[in-house]
């Protein structure tokens, strides 16, 4: 499945940004926000979505929303980590704490 036709929309009142296509949602990452950090725990792609580049999708989407938001991160997930370590642009965003 291709990134093509998705939004990535953060949903506070579950915690979460979701990744949709259509009506559906095939994708999230769960955060709790303390102050002017977000944990962000666990990302999650369905299983018949995985392969292409929808979690990397979601992933940047969250980290730009995170950058305009003028907050900083800190992420568990360790996909969230190696797309951090491997797009230096966002690298400024973790937390140091």
């Amino acid at each position: 499945m291709s990134a093509q036709g998705t939004a990535v929309r953060d949903a506070p009142e579950r915690s979460r940004y979701e990744l949709v296509v259509g009506d559906r949602v095939l994708g999230f990452a769960d955060y709790s926000l303390d102050g002017r950090v977000i944990t962000v725990p666990h990302v999650e792609v369905e299983p018949a979505a995985r392969g292409g580049s929808l979690g990397s999708v979601l992933v940047r989407h969250m980290l730009d929303d995170v950058r305009s938001r003028g907050l900083s991160i800190r992420p568990l997930c360790p996909f969230v980590r190696v797309y951090i370590r491997g797009h230096e642009e966002y690298a400024d965003l973790v937390d140091g704490s």
